[in-house]
């Protein structure tokens, strides 16, 4: 079974411009994502999903300087770009993290590949982490079903269009009270967020990878850490995209239900 390990990324945040570049004890963020790819379990391909703007070169120089494979898709729409690397790549199964997101969970990352390979869900997801920290499967067929019908063009917040289970197999994975981080943010999306994640690897040494059990660690032994970005909040679908959404889901399932049995019924001969 080839699952690859789709990373997205762009260089064309307004709200912290070139964040993907910024230094994070020694290297850059897109970096420190790279190498918590390369610690997961059973993965065949790590590829940088990024654009063809030249303002992107800069990820597709970081991929090659890092030894792994990248794609070149569409700007706006995400899920189309996953759909196209892993056509392009021959995947059977996509692990899916985004490129701000230098600490999320390898231990977690390792449960949604094996259950990738014993299920193929359409949909994996893990409920119970800190935003940044979770990763998400993706079956291709799920994902081509997906692009043949939606209606949103600007799909980097995707969720939604595919966490279906009145139309795919979706599976969550809960985390264990023990280990959960309520109402925290460990992804870089803001200054605050990259003073509080260059905060959390200042307290490893630079060639270490920490796990989400060392950070866990770490944000309960010194909570005043998470005070840093505490005032910013995780950006979401506006209310009337969600109900659109919704509404279309309502109105259009049987035609997607027969959009998705062509897709694996094609995909399987």
């Amino acid at each position: 079974m080839k699952i690859g390990f789709l990373i997205t990324a762009r260089l064309k945040s307004s709200r912290l411009p070139l964040k993907l570049l910024l230094d994070l004890n020694g290297k850059t963020i897109l970096e420190r994502v790279i190498e918590r790819c390369k610690k997961v379990a059973d993965v065949s391909d790590i590829i940088l999903c990024t654009s063809l703007n030249p303002q992107d070169k800069a990820l597709v120089d970081c991929a090659k300087k890092n030894d792994i494979y990248y794609f070149l898709g569409d700007e706006m729409d995400v899920l189309r770009r996953l759909s196209d690397a892993a056509s392009f790549y021959n995947l059977d199964y996509i692990i899916n993290i985004t490129g701000e997101n230098p600490l999320f969970s390898i231990y977690h990352a390792d449960i949604v590949v094996d259950l990738a390979k014993k299920g193929r869900h359409d949909f994996i997801f893990i409920e119970g982490l800190p935003v940044g920290c979770a990763i998400y499967g993706i079956r291709p067929e799920a994902l081509k079903t997906v692009c043949s019908f939606k209606q949103e063009i600007d799909t980097e917040i995707w969720g939604p269009l595919i966490n279906r289970p009145e139309i795919f197999d979706v599976k969550k994975v809960e985390v264990t009270k023990e280990i959960q981080l309520s109402n925290i943010r460990i992804t870089c999306d803001y200054i605050e967020d990259y003073l509080f994640i260059l905060e959390i690897f200042k307290h490893f040494p630079s060639d270490h990878v920490p796990s989400y059990f060392e950070v866990f660690k770490l944000l309960k032994e010194k909570p005043e850490l998470m005070e840093i970005n505490s005032s910013r909040v995780q950006a979401g679908l506006l209310e009337e995209t969600l109900l659109r959404i919704n509404e279309f889901f309502v109105k259009n399932k049987n035609r997607i239900e027969e959009l998705k049995r062509e897709f694996y019924l094609y995909d399987k001969r």
